[in-house]
């Protein structure tokens, strides 16, 4: 899930320059209009590892708004009175009021993060806290608060960096303790129940954004470009947008322009950004591999009939990526009396009747056999997203429900491999055109393919968004690097064999 917070992105000094004077004009007149309308109030959560620049992020957000009309809190150690009350007592006193911004930080997620870690919670009560902290956000959202959450993420090896040069620094010596040490020696533990408590607390009125901490600008703006950009939806949605010349309604205080996207060129670097698309494999030894991998296969697929494991496979990327190839290679180790490969496309009347999920649910295999979806619900994050087919809220919201949908699937002792098979955009280019000159592949080539392409970036942006909320430790995502057809094939049959011997407890396969 935090890989997507590990890409290396920064933005320039010079960058920062230009771009902090123009966003800092834009929050103060959001903040304004904010404070005149007293329409909703705004709850901004830090959280995230030690180091990550949680306290940074509040001290410039408090240097750059009006402090008059901010709250910031953190919570430590309980004082008496504190003790004395229920625990979210001192939460729901510390709220901001209609037309004001709340920061919080060490807030309702910091003691049920900690205690798991510690060992202080079992597994049983951490969800019952995290249940009892999404009934609290609902609500606050439905009372018309807007909540946006952000998880400051660094890597274990960044984290150990940032904490030694602030220990070295005599102006920030006294930052570090032997607490934060403490934590970065359990940094695995804490990564693994952060990674839950994110899943599980994910929703569409209160979400979270995985932020990199590592360089100070590119975190500076991307929170305040996020914030800008949420009070904006929200003022547009309430009293329509004020920036056309006319007068809101109600004869409430016009929003400012929207001016600048001061980190577009950072986060247009994305997890799929870094794979190497030049892997490739010579044509002896991709038969060599693949024999062996499908024999493996076939021996490991009769073990888990025999021991009623089912296994789900999902097949997403982009139009001409090779899936279908990929699957044909997988199938012809299989007994086809054992697997179905269902191909989604755009939902029938009957399905669109029904919740997204309805359609997979029925499709789900039984004990011993094997569904292969290619194309599968992650379409609700990726084309109906991007075309508009559901709403902000609705695809937002669907991070959770996915992740809800398949732990159940695990918790159920079934394997769950979902595969991305990436090319890059020319590689694709001349996949269509060939598509174009060959005769029995003339068909798969659509109008629908060559719309989807003029769509390149927001899709890779989307496909970043879906690992960063669902690439979870018991359902990863695997990112297979596609511009060579045989090193892709041989990658998915192997991730297969894999998961699936793991499953079983085989270690020969």
């Amino acid at each position: 899930m935090f890989e997507t917070a590990e890409l290396g992105r920064t933005i320039s000094k010079a960058d920062f320059k230009r771009t902090a004077p123009v966003l800092r004009q834009e929050l103060l007149e959001l903040q304004d209009t904010l404070h005149k309308n007293k329409d909703f109030p705004v709850i901004l959560v830090f959280a995230g590892v030690d180091g990550g620049g949680k306290g940074e992020t509040v001290s410039l957000l408090n240097a750059w708004m009006d402090p008059r009309w901010l709250i910031t809190r953190a919570y430590d150690d309980p004082a008496d009175g504190e003790r004395e009350r229920p625990e979210f007592w001192k939460y729901w006193r510390d709220l901001p009021a209609r037309g004001r911004i709340g920061m919080f930080l060490s807030a309702w997620y910091s003691r049920p993060l900690l205690d798991r870690v510690r060992g202080r919670s079992d597994e049983a009560e951490f969800l019952k806290q995290l249940e009892r902290i999404v009934g609290f956000e609902r609500a606050l959202a439905h009372d018309g608060a807007l909540i946006l959450k952000f998880w400051m993420h660094l890597s274990r090896d960044a984290q150990e960096h940032r904490l030694r040069n602030l220990e070295n620094d005599p102006l920030t010596n006294a930052r570090v303790s032997e607490r934060d040490w403490e934590h970065w020696r359990m940094y695995d533990r804490f990564i693994g129940a952060a990674e839950q408590l994110v899943s599980r607390t994910n929703r569409g009125l209160a979400q979270w954004t995985i932020v990199e901490g590592t360089d100070p600008n590119y975190r500076a703006i991307t929170v305040t470009s996020l914030v800008r950009d949420a009070l904006i939806r929200r003022m547009d949605a309430k009293h329509g947008n004020g920036r056309d010349g006319k007068k809101p309604a109600n004869g409430t205080a016009p929003l400012p322009d929207q001016k600048t996207d001061g980190y577009s060129a950072a986060k247009s670097i994305t997890v799929l950004s870094g794979l190497d698309m030049s892997r490739q494999l010579e044509k002896q030894p991709y038969k060599n591999q693949l024999v062996e991998l499908q024999a493996r296969l076939h021996r490991l697929h009769l073990q888990a009939k025999a021991q009623n494991v089912s296994s789900v496979l999902v097949f997403e990327g982009p139009d001409a990526a090779g899936k279908g190839g990929a699957i044909r290679r997988i199938n012809e180790s299989l007994d086809a009396r054992n697997y179905q490969v269902h191909g989604i496309a755009a939902p029938t009347e009957e399905e669109l009747a029904r919740h997204y999920l309805w359609r997979f649910w029925r499709r789900l295999p039984r004990d011993g056999h094997i569904a292969i979806f290619d194309r599968s619900w992650y379409g609700r994050v990726l084309v109906e997203r991007i075309e508009g087919f559901a709403s902000e809220d609705d695809w937002r919201r669907s991070y959770a429900e996915i992740n809800d949908f398949e732990e159940q699937l695990i918790e159920h002792g079934t394997v769950l491999v979902k595969c991305w098979v990436h090319i890059t955009r020319d590689e694709q280019l001349a996949r269509f055109k060939l598509r174009e000159k060959t005769p029995y592949k003339r068909w798969k080539l659509t109008e629908e393919d060559w719309r989807n392409r003029d769509k390149w970036s927001e899709y890779e942006a989307a496909v970043n968004d879906m690992v960063q909320y669902t690439s979870t430790s018991v359902a990863p995502w695997s990112l297979v690097e596609g511009n060579d057809k045989r090193y892709a094939r041989v990658k998915v049959v192997s991730t297969f064999c894999e998961r699936l011997a793991a499953a079983l407890g085989d270690r020969e396969g």
